[in-house]
Protein backbone atom coordinates (compact mmCIF):
# COMPACT_ATOMS: atom_id res chain seq x y z
CA UNK A 1 0.00 0.00 0.00
CA UNK A 2 1.14 3.38 -0.49
CA UNK A 3 0.51 6.05 2.33
CA UNK A 4 -2.18 8.42 2.11
CA UNK A 5 0.48 11.04 2.15
CA UNK A 6 2.04 10.27 -1.72
CA UNK A 7 -1.86 10.71 -3.50
CA UNK A 8 0.43 13.52 -5.19
CA UNK A 9 2.70 10.96 -6.26
CA UNK A 10 3.08 8.68 -8.92
CA UNK A 11 3.39 5.08 -7.70
CA UNK A 12 3.66 1.06 -8.56
CA UNK A 13 3.38 -1.97 -7.63
CA UNK A 14 7.04 -3.41 -6.29
CA UNK A 15 7.89 -7.19 -7.63
CA UNK A 16 9.85 -9.88 -6.44
CA UNK A 17 13.65 -9.01 -6.68
CA UNK A 18 13.39 -5.38 -7.66
CA UNK A 19 15.95 -3.12 -6.02
CA UNK A 20 14.42 -0.58 -4.01
CA UNK A 21 15.56 2.37 -2.04
CA UNK A 22 14.53 4.76 0.97
CA UNK A 23 13.85 8.33 -0.20
CA UNK A 24 12.16 11.70 0.56
CA UNK A 25 9.43 12.29 -2.23
CA UNK A 26 9.43 16.19 -3.51
CA UNK A 27 6.89 18.09 -2.60
CA UNK A 28 6.34 15.91 0.52
CA UNK A 29 7.68 15.31 3.78
CA UNK A 30 7.07 11.67 3.64
CA UNK A 31 9.64 8.96 2.91
CA UNK A 32 9.01 5.32 1.52
CA UNK A 33 10.35 3.54 -1.56
CA UNK A 34 11.07 3.75 -4.55
CA UNK A 35 13.17 1.73 -7.28
CA UNK A 36 17.00 2.32 -7.63
CA UNK A 37 16.89 4.75 -10.42
CA UNK A 38 13.08 5.75 -10.43
CA UNK A 39 13.54 8.57 -7.33
CA UNK A 40 10.12 9.86 -8.35
CA UNK A 41 7.73 6.95 -8.69
CA UNK A 42 6.48 5.14 -5.14
CA UNK A 43 6.41 1.71 -4.56
CA UNK A 44 3.80 0.32 -2.96
CA UNK A 45 4.03 -2.69 -0.96
CA UNK A 46 1.16 -5.44 -0.10
CA UNK A 47 1.16 -5.98 3.69
CA UNK A 48 3.02 -9.01 4.18
CA UNK A 49 5.90 -8.62 1.37
CA UNK A 50 9.46 -9.04 2.93
CA UNK A 51 12.61 -7.06 2.23
CA UNK A 52 16.02 -7.22 2.79
CA UNK A 53 18.26 -4.15 3.31
CA UNK A 54 22.22 -4.16 2.26
CA UNK A 55 22.95 -3.02 5.60
CA UNK A 56 21.63 -3.11 8.80
CA UNK A 57 18.15 -0.89 8.49
CA UNK A 58 18.72 2.50 10.43
CA UNK A 59 15.66 4.73 11.67
CA UNK A 60 15.93 8.28 12.67
CA UNK A 61 16.32 8.80 16.25
CA UNK A 62 16.70 11.73 17.94
CA UNK A 63 19.83 11.63 19.65
CA UNK A 64 21.36 9.47 16.68
CA UNK A 65 23.73 12.27 15.68
CA UNK A 66 25.41 11.79 19.39
CA UNK A 67 24.64 7.93 19.41
CA UNK A 68 24.90 6.64 15.82
CA UNK A 69 24.02 2.91 17.78
CA UNK A 70 20.53 4.26 18.58
CA UNK A 71 19.68 4.56 14.70
CA UNK A 72 20.44 0.62 14.20
CA UNK A 73 17.11 -1.55 14.19
CA UNK A 74 19.12 -4.81 14.65
CA UNK A 75 18.13 -6.45 11.83
CA UNK A 76 18.33 -5.84 7.85
CA UNK A 77 15.03 -8.28 7.06
CA UNK A 78 12.02 -6.77 7.86
CA UNK A 79 8.15 -7.51 7.27
CA UNK A 80 6.18 -4.76 5.82
CA UNK A 81 2.52 -3.72 7.23
CA UNK A 82 0.03 -1.09 8.16
CA UNK A 83 -0.83 0.60 11.83
CA UNK A 84 -3.06 3.10 13.48
CA UNK A 85 -5.63 2.03 10.39
CA UNK A 86 -8.42 3.84 12.81
CA UNK A 87 -6.89 6.75 11.98
CA UNK A 88 -7.50 8.73 8.82
CA UNK A 89 -4.30 10.88 8.77
CA UNK A 90 -1.76 9.11 10.25
CA UNK A 91 1.18 7.40 8.73
CA UNK A 92 0.03 3.47 8.10
CA UNK A 93 3.45 1.89 6.26
CA UNK A 94 5.83 0.84 8.47
CA UNK A 95 8.20 -2.17 8.72
CA UNK A 96 8.43 -5.11 11.34
CA UNK A 97 11.57 -5.99 12.34
CA UNK A 98 12.23 -9.77 13.66
CA UNK A 99 13.06 -8.27 17.07
CA UNK A 100 9.35 -7.40 17.39
CA UNK A 101 9.87 -3.09 16.51
CA UNK A 102 7.45 -1.33 14.08
CA UNK A 103 9.11 1.43 12.29
CA UNK A 104 7.10 3.57 10.38
CA UNK A 105 8.40 4.18 6.47
CA UNK A 106 8.34 8.11 7.22
CA UNK A 107 10.70 7.15 10.33
CA UNK A 108 13.79 5.15 8.02
CA UNK A 109 16.88 7.27 6.87
CA UNK A 110 16.64 8.28 3.13
CA UNK A 111 19.51 5.94 0.69
CA UNK A 112 19.24 3.00 2.64
CA UNK A 113 19.32 0.19 -0.64
CA UNK A 114 16.91 -3.50 0.16
CA UNK A 115 15.72 -5.84 -2.59
CA UNK A 116 11.92 -7.26 -2.52
CA UNK A 117 12.56 -11.06 -1.39
CA UNK A 118 8.87 -12.23 -0.87
CA UNK A 119 5.27 -10.85 -1.66
CA UNK A 120 2.81 -11.92 0.61
CA UNK A 121 1.61 -15.92 0.32
CA UNK A 122 -1.95 -14.05 -1.02
CA UNK A 123 -0.48 -12.18 -4.01
CA UNK A 124 1.75 -14.95 -5.07
CA UNK A 125 -0.97 -17.45 -5.49
CA UNK A 126 -2.94 -14.96 -7.34
CA UNK A 127 -0.28 -14.12 -10.04
CA UNK A 128 0.80 -17.54 -9.80
CA UNK A 129 0.20 -19.93 -13.04
CA UNK A 130 -1.29 -22.75 -12.01
CA UNK A 131 1.32 -25.88 -12.00
CA UNK A 132 0.41 -29.76 -13.69
CA UNK A 133 0.16 -30.50 -10.15
CA UNK A 134 -2.29 -28.05 -9.02
CA UNK A 135 -4.66 -29.24 -12.15
CA UNK A 136 -5.12 -32.67 -11.56
CA UNK A 137 -5.74 -32.05 -7.18
CA UNK A 138 -8.33 -29.77 -8.50
CA UNK A 139 -9.72 -32.46 -11.07
CA UNK A 140 -9.02 -34.98 -8.22
CA UNK A 141 -10.94 -33.07 -5.75
CA UNK A 142 -13.81 -31.84 -7.99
Amino acid sequence: MCDYSLHNTASRSANVGEKIVTTRFAGSTTRGFAAVGEPAVALCLLPGTEVVFEQEAEFDHVFGGVLPRLRQLGSNVARFRQINLSDAHAHHDALEFPNGRIVLLTRLRPGQRATVIQLPAAQRAATAEPTDDSVVRDQVQG
